[in-house]
């Protein structure tokens, strides 16, 4: 899952989680998960774990999640 902060138009939000969940997606690649077995899904700002307009906020919002099933 990529993740943004809310800073930034939607579109921008859900491009830049892609980036960031397809990066993740292909350093697993690298170490040896097959790409089969890897799904990646933009939140963009969608679903934030901080709530507020602070640095702090912006900072915890911009991440990447991995889920092992």
């Amino acid at each position: 899952e990529g993740h943004c902060d809310e800073r930034g138009t939607r579109e921008y939000n859900l491009a830049l989680g892609e980036r960031r969940a397809n990066a993740v997606a292909d350093i697993l690649v690298l170490n040896g998960v097959a790409s089969s077995r890897i799904t990646t899904v933009s939140y963009g700002e969608e679903k934030p774990t901080a709530y507020g307009s602070t640095e702090s906020s912006w900072a915890k919002n911009r991440r990447a999640i991995v889920k092992v099933l």
